[in-house]
C-alpha cells in the first residue's frame, strides 16, 4: 500500500524532479524512505543528495533551478531542520528560482501543544514563498503537492509543503494519477496602446539610455537591436551582466555600489531611461525622472523609480513589437560620447588600482580573478559569494553567452557560493563549476566540503583568503566608521580541505597563481585553491574626508571602489574603434 510520502515522490517524479537536497531525520524519515524505495534517478525515481546543513540544501536547489529553469527540491526535518532551510528558500524565492521546500512537521496531534521542536512553518515560510500549506490528512495528497509544484514553476519562486511525519507515514487515501510538468512560460506581449505610447516616447527623446537587468536573459539580440536603432548606450545591473554585456558594442558598464564605467553618468544625462527587465534596488543611483519601465511583473513597475509610465510585458516581445514603429537614428553623438567616457573611466581605474598587481605581495585579488577568468572554461558556471567576490565577478568574469554567474544577488546572503556550486554541479555533471568563495563565507558552511567528497562533485572552490570580512570593512569605512570586528585569524583552508579528503593547494606568491589555478581546474574531482590575498586591496585611502566618504556611494565608478575592471577596459577600447574620433 502506497503511503502519503510515496505519493509526494510520485508527483515530484512526474514533475521532472530527479533529486532532493537535505538532511535526514525523525519527522522526515518517511519521505526519505520513499526516496529510497523509488530506486534513484537511474531507475526513474529520485536521488537523495545528503548535505551537511539544510541551508546548503536549499541554496543548492536554488542554483539547480536557476541553471536549468526546472523545478528543484530541498527538504528539512521538523523544527530546527526546516528552520535551517529558510535562508536558502529566501534566496531562491527572491531570485525567481522554482524551488519546492518540503518542511516536515511534528506529529499532527501535537501541533499547538508546545511539543518538542515545535515551530509554525506556515508562518515562518509565508514571507519567502508563493504557496505554503499544511497537509493535515492523507486525503489532501496528492492534490496539495501538485498545487505547490504549479505555484513554484508557474510563478517562478518558492513553494513550501508542510508535512507532519505521521501523516507522511499513513496510507494514501486516493490514487496518485498522472500529471506532467508545466511547459515553457509564455512571452507576454503588452497592449497595443502601450506599445504605441512607448514608441512615441522613444522617438521624442534625443538621448535614450537603456538600463538592462536579468529580465533580458532571453532578449540579448533584441536589446542590442533597440540600442542600434536609437543610438542608446546600454548599462546593466549585476544580475543583468551575464545576459547583456557580451558582444555588446553599446556597453557602458554597470550601475550600483559595485558599478563601473559610464553607466551612472549615461542614466543621468539621458532624457529617456528605459529600465528593461530590472528591479535594481538602489533608487539613489536612478535619476528619478525621464524614465519608462518594461517588466513582466507589474508589482515591480514603479517601485524603484518615479516613472512617466510603465509597460507590462516580456522584454523581448515588447522590443520586437516596438521596433517597427521606431525611426532609425543617424545622430549618435550621445552614444559615442558615453562610450568615450566609459573607456576613460575604466582607464583611470586601471591606472590607479591595477598597476603591477601581478607582482605585489600580498596578492591582489584583482589579479587572481583576472587569471581565473582567463583559465576557466568557455561554458563555466561561476558561483559567487556575497561580499568582495561580487566585485571580482562583476569586474573580471567575462560573459560570453555560454557562461553563467550565480550568486545571492537579491537576498545577499553570505556563504552561498559553495552550496550553489553543489546544486549547479549536480545538475550539470559534465560542466566546469567554479565557486568563488570568500574566506568568511566558506567558514560559515565549511562542512559542505564534505558534501563535495561524499558525492564526488568536481567543484573547484577558489578561496579569496584575506582573513577579513572585506565588504563589511568597506561598508564601515563608507559610513565613516572605523573598521571593527571584521578581521579574524589566518586559516589554512587548503589544509582543512586535505583533511576532508579533497585535492587542494595554497598560493601566496604572484608567480604561483596561474599554475595553481590550472592545477585545480585540471584536477579530476573536487578541489580547493586557497589564495592568500591582500585584506586592504580596496580600503579607502586614509586621508579621505568625512564629506568625501558620504559622497562616495554616488561615485562608485571612481578609483576608491574601482578596484580593477578586468576585461571591461579591453571591451570598451574595442567599442571605440567603431566610432569617429572627436
Amino acid at each position: 500500500m502506497a503511503t502519503v510520502a510515496d505519493q509526494l515522490i510520485e508527483v515530484l517524479v512526474q514533475s521532472g524532479v530527479r533529486r532532493i537536497y537535505g538532511v535526514v531525520g525523525d519527522s522526515l524519515n518517511p519521505v526519505v524512505d520513499a526516496v529510497r524505495r523509488s530506486g534513484g534517478s537511474a531507475r526513474g525515481g529520485i536521488d537523495w543528495i545528503h548535505v551537511r546543513n539544510e541551508e546548503a540544501g536549499a541554496f543548492a536547489a536554488a542554483a539547480e533551478a536557476q541553471l536549468t529553469g526546472r523545478l528543484a527540491v530541498c527538504a528539512g526535518s521538523c523544527g530546527p531542520g526546516n528552520l535551517h532551510l529558510l535562508q536558502g528558500v529566501y534566496d531562491a524565492h527572491r531570485s525567481g528560482a522554482p524551488v519546492l521546500a518540503i518542511a516536515s512537521h511534528i506529529p499532527a496531534a501535537q501541533i499547538g501543544t508546545g511539543f518538542f521542536q515545535e515551530t509554525h512553518p506556515q508562518q515562518l515560510f509565508a514571507e519567502c514563498s508563493h504557496y505554503c500549506e499544511l497537509v493535515s490528512i492523507p486525503e489532501q495528497m496528492p492534490r496539495l503537492a501538485r498545487i505547490a509544484v504549479q505555484n513554484a514553476v508557474g510563478r517562478r519562486g518558492a513553494a513550501v509543503l508542510v508535512l507532519p511525519g505521521d501523516v507522511a507515514h499513513e496510507s494514501a487515501a486516493h490514487p496518485t494519477g498522472e500529471s506532467g510538468p508545466l511547459g515553457s512560460p509564455p512571452a507576454m506581449l503588452p497592449a497595443e496602446d502601450d506599445v504605441a505610447r512607448l514608441a512615441e516616447r522613444i522617438d521624442r527623446a534625443d538621448k535614450v539610455m537603456i538600463m538592462a537587468g536579468a529580465g533580458c536573459r532571453a532578449a540579448h539580440d533584441e536589446v542590442l537591436s533597440l540600442a542600434d536603432t536609437v543610438g542608446a548606450p546600454v548599462g546593466h545591473s549585476l544580475r543583468g551582466k551575464e545576459f547583456v554585456q557580451y558582444d555588446n558594442p553599446f556597453d557602458v558598464g554597470m550601475s550600483g555600489l559595485l558599478g563601473y564605467g559610464a553607466c551612472y553618468q549615461a542614466m543621468h544625462e539621458a532624457d529617456l531611461v528605459l529600465l528593461l527587465g530590472t528591479d535594481f534596488p538602489y533608487d539613489t543611483f536612478l535619476p528619478q525622472r525621464n524614465t519608462v519601465q518594461v517588466d513582466i511583473d507589474p508589482a515591480r513597475i514603479g517601485r524603484r523609480s518615479v516613472l512617466e509610465f510603465g509597460v507590462q510585458g516580456d522584454v523581448g516581445a515588447t522590443i520586437r513589437a516596438v521596433l517597427p514603429k521606431l525611426r532609425r537614428r543617424t545622430e549618435r553623438s550621445f552614444l559615442n560620447d558615453m562610450l568615450r567616457k566609459h573607456e576613460r573611466s575604466l582607464q583611470r581605474v586601471v591606472d590607479a588600482y591595477t598597476e603591477e598587481v601581478s607582482q605585489r605581495v600580498p596578492l591582489h585579488p584583482e589579479y587572481v580573478a583576472d587569471v581565473l577568468d582567463e583559465e576557466a572554461a568557455a561554458d563555466a558556471v561561476f558561483t559567487v559569494d556575497t561580499g568582495m567576490c561580487n566585485v571580482w565577478a562583476a569586474r573580471y568574469v567575462t560573459p560570453n553567452g555560454h557562461r553563467r554567474i550565480l550568486g545571492s544577488f537579491v537576498h545577499g546572503s553570505m556563504a552561498n557560493a559553495l552550496p550553489h556550486a553543489i546544486g549547479a554541479q549536480t545538475a550539470a555533471p559534465g560542466r566546469q563549476v567554479v565557486a568563488m568563495c570568500g574566506d568568511g563565507g566558506l567558514a560559515m558552511l565549511l562542512g559542505e566540503l564534505l558534501t563535495l567528497k561524499t558525492h564526488a562533485l568536481p567543484v573547484k572552490a577558489v578561496v579569496f583568503n584575506n582573513s577579513s570580512l572585506g565588504m563589511v570593512k568597506l561598508e564601515m569605512l563608507v559610513d565613516g566608521l572605523p573598521e571593527f570586528g571584521t578581521d579574524h585569524d589566518r586559516v589554512d583552508f587548503a589544509a582543512l580541505a586535505r583533511a576532508a579528503g579533497l585535492h587542494s593547494r595554497r598560493v601566496e606568491k604572484p608567480g604561483e597563481v596561474r599554475d595553481g589555478i590550472r592545477e585545480i581546474l585540471a584536477h579530476d574531482g573536487p578541489a580547493v585553491l586557497d589564495v592568500v590575498t591582500d585584506p586592504s586591496a580596496l580600503s579607502i585611502p586614509p586621508n579621505i574626508t568625512a564629506s568625501q566618504v558620504r559622497g562616495f556611494a554616488l561615485a562608485a565608478s571612481r578609483t576608491v571602489l574601482g578596484g580593477g575592471v578586468g576585461k571591461m577596459l579591453e571591451l570598451a577600447k574595442s567599442n571605440l574603434r567603431n566610432i569617429p574620433r572627436p
